[in-house]
């Protein structure tokens, strides 16, 4: 079996190091891996593969210097701007940040809709999708193409860890903040002691209604990542909107969908093509408190979804709620399957 030199762009990083757990506990034929980061971690040491590695600065001249076969980039857009080309020259880079995603010549794929564009890459590089999007269209695909979906309407809740270990640490630390100040004083207003760290506002006790910056007709770029990318990945145009809000969940992402289909649908359908579907579980008895939960998605590689059914006034009209672990479905393991696509079927 051929196997592989391997790095991770942002190994230290929380898709970082998803991405090692990932290959550490997958088939993937790893020959050498080669951990990369920024100059202010360079040097550091990393854990992998039951060893150390020192982790080595990102460079233009890295890749081809240690023979990278397969680089990951997960340290943020900018960052991948200046080196992802670079890399491409040599190896075939898999991007998690937002930089590559619409490029007509970057192909972005979850793996379960469109894999065979894996091969229509002729910049050597493919665009793994936003987390949201990643774990809507697991939901969505399979519905289209059994019912033909008219619209879509999505509000979600973001996991803290969307924004990185920065993002963890400042819910860690606000709720231990808040917590001592309520042991003092129970009636505290926590407006006059929390400080907004990785967010613009305080997210412990909180929701904020803003994942990235504002676009001039009042969407969030995070929820135009949502339309754009569904409907590239998919193929589609149908009407999306998206209202995207940050809570206080260590990691996993919620949303609640409202499904519009061209006609009326029979829900024990609807459940069939679910089950059926690759990546998904379907979790939903409401007479047992059956649905999903960021707990119960954290540290799974499924899309789960339940709270099914109809609306009560439209016909044509499925809601649900969904909830994914971001930093595995809607990063690290969304790549690997990429990955391990593309090494079987090249």
């Amino acid at each position: 079996m051929k196997t592989y030199n391997v790095a991770i762009v942002g190994a230290s990083g929380a898709v970082g190091q998803e991405l090692i757990k990932g290959l550490e506990n997958s088939s993937f034929p790893i020959k050498k891996f080669v951990p990369l980061a920024s100059t202010r971690s360079a040097g550091k040491k990393i854990k992998a593969f039951h060893k150390d590695y020192e982790i080595l600065e990102t460079t233009h001249e890295v890749f081809e210097k240690e023979r990278i076969d397969i680089a990951f980039f997960s340290a943020g857009g900018s960052v991948s701007e200046e080196f992802a080309t670079s890399a491409a020259k040599t190896a075939l880079v898999i991007d998690n940040t937002s930089f590559f995603r619409l490029n007509e010549k970057v192909p972005l794929i979850v793996p379960e809709i469109n894999a065979k564009e894996i091969f229509n890459a002729p910049l050597n590089i493919i665009a793994n999708p936003n987390c949201s999007t990643i774990q809507m269209t697991q939901i969505l695909n399979p519905l289209h193409l059994h019912f033909k979906i008219k619209s879509v309407i999505v509000s979600t809740y973001q996991a803290v860890s969307g924004a990185g270990n920065k993002g963890i640490e400042s819910l860690k630390n606000e709720l231990k903040t808040a917590l001592e100040c309520l042991k003092k004083d129970p009636a505290i207003d926590l407006n006059q002691v929390l400080q907004a760290g990785a967010f613009p506002y305080p997210i412990a006790f909180n929701a904020i209604a803003h994942i990235d910056t504002f676009n001039e007709n009042g969407y969030t770029k995070e929820e135009l990542k949502m339309v754009h990318e569904t409907h590239k990945i998919m193929g589609v145009d149908f009407p999306i909107s998206a209202t995207c809000v940050r809570v206080p969940v260590l990691r996993s992402h919620s949303e609640s969908l409202s499904i519009v289909f061209e006609k009326e649908f029979d829900l024990k359908e609807v459940y069939e093509v679910l089950k059926n579907a690759h990546s998904v579980v379907v979790c939903d008895d409401p007479s047992h408190n059956l649905y999903p939960t960021p707990l119960k998605a954290s540290h799974t590689d499924s899309a789960f979804i339940g709270r099914l059914r109809k609306d009560l006034f439209d016909k044509k009209t499925l809601h649900g709620f969904c909830v994914a672990d971001q930093l595995r479905v809607g990063a690290a393991t969304n790549a690997l399957k990429i990955a391990l696509y593309y090494i079987k079927n090249a």
